[in-house]
């Protein structure tokens, strides 16, 4: 064992021994304490910057475990294993397995820890001695991202006269953008003007059935938007043409009639996966919920609702369950307009996202587990729903991954994703 690998097992120990002593912090009774609590105040203060602190030490950890992948890279580069437009690719996806998050939050987390070290090393100071907070680090380096690295470590220098640790999270990241925007005006107003170019919308679930629809626009375009929509509300009350629908409700209506040009909100064409256990089908009074592919599980009575009062067209597609671990192993079509019962399957089984473990992206492939290369049947074990991304990495050298259950038994379909580090890391459909 080299010098470096001990050291290495020996923080590793520490850091474990750290964890376990925290538990027994957490555990400890929450009864009153007699002095008042001016040691728990203490406590937490203490614990507080210790957050700064251990991000800190996990940010030193990704960089060096990133320069170390880029040399092993570079040697498969020189010895033609690997295309050299291919370096640095699948880093961020290891970090990502390890903090349990996507790789993209991984690969954010890795430009975060090189920037600090390398540019800010000021504001990475006060996170090391748990002065200011991992996410106020964080904004300092999306504030200058557009900067050239001369131009980060003045805005640091900077930074380093403003207190920022005394400072409340809004006035801080004021500062921040303060700071930035003085150093290169002309680059802040670049930036700007980029950023328009990356307007979106999205969606994503919320608790209760409901979904939260965002659009990302320039700012003019955002308030003309609700201006519109609460003008047309206020006219309907003015009316009395509401009914019983509060203001918010009607703007909520109105986006949604608007962008769909559907005469009422509630109108939508749905395609409704009802999900059976197989059992569930000898008792037509079950109440066994459906789903709603990249929404999740939806109650009998919503889904009811829904196929009571829209106008829109409505298709059926019934799925079948294993009635232990409801997971699909089978299906019937009653809707002509799409092909391929299997690949529908495999996007409801993995709930239209990507089976990589932690990452929970929107499906762009339907990939196969062992390769089809290496006769991988194209069937719905060896199937799974996976990103553009995670595409790519499995194809990286070390990465391999294998069915450790088929799904159709007692056990939910299971796959198992070793690393080039020889970590594995298991991801399960769910019901």
């Amino acid at each position: 064992m080299s010098s470096n690998e001990a050291v290495g097992e020996a923080v590793s120990d520490e850091l474990t021994a750290l964890l376990a002593r925290l538990g027994e912090l957490a555990d400890l009774p929450t009864d009153p304490v007699a002095d008042g609590g001016v040691a728990l105040v203490d406590q937490i203060a203490c614990l507080e910057r210790l957050r700064g602190a251990v991000a800190a030490a996990q940010h030193t950890a990704m960089v060096t475990f990133a320069r170390s992948q880029v040399e092993l890279q570079a040697t498969q580069v020189a010895a033609g294993q690997l295309d050299p437009r291919a370096v640095g690719r699948g880093i961020g996806d290891q970090i990502g397995l390890a903090a349990h998050v996507s790789p993209h939050v991984g690969s954010r987390r890795l430009g975060v820890a090189r920037t600090l070290a390398e540019d800010l090393p000021v504001v990475r100071g006060l996170l090391v001695a748990g002065r200011i907070s991992e996410h106020l680090a964080e904004h300092v380096v999306a504030q200058t991202s557009h900067l050239e690295p001369e131009q980060r470590r003045l805005v640091d220098k900077h930074l380093a006269d403003t207190e920022l640790e005394h400072q409340g999270r809004r006035e801080a990241e004021a500062t921040v953008k303060k700071t930035a925007y003085e150093i290169d005006r002309a680059g802040y107003v670049n930036r700007g003007r980029t950023a328009r170019t990356d307007r979106r919308v999205t969606l994503r679930p919320a608790p209760d059935t409901m979904s939260v629809l965002s659009g990302l626009l320039p700012v003019e375009q955002g308030v003309a938007c609700l201006a519109a929509l609460r003008k047309h509300a206020d006219s309907l009350i003015a009316t009395g043409a509401a009914g019983d629908r509060t203001r918010d409700q009607i703007v909520a209506d109105t986006l949604v009639e608007r962008i769909t040009g559907q005469a009422r909100a509630t109108d939508v064409s749905v395609e409704l996966e009802i999900v059976l256990p197989i059992d569930a089908l000898l008792d037509p009074e079950s109440d066994t919920p459906g789903e709603l592919v990249g929404h999740g599980p939806m109650p009998a009575d919503i889904i009811a609702d829904i196929l009571a009062t829209t106008q829109g067209t409505t298709w059926w597609r019934r799925l079948f369950a294993h009635p232990k671990t409801g997971c699909i192993v089978g299906g019937e079509s009653k809707q002509r307009f799409f092909d391929g019962l299997l690949a529908k399957l495999i996007d409801i089984r993995d709930h239209g996202r990507c089976r990589d473990p932690y990452c929970d992206a929107p499906r762009r492939h339907r990939d196969h587990i062992r390769p089809a290369r290496d006769d991988g049947p194209t069937s719905l074990v060896n199937a799974r729903a996976e990103c553009a991304r995670g595409n790519q990495v499995k194809e990286m050298p070390g990465w391999h991954h294998r069915v450790v259950h088929d799904g159709l038994g007692d056990h939910p379909h299971t796959v198992e994703t070793t690393t080039p580090t020889g970590h594995t890391y298991t991801s399960r459909a769910g019901p």
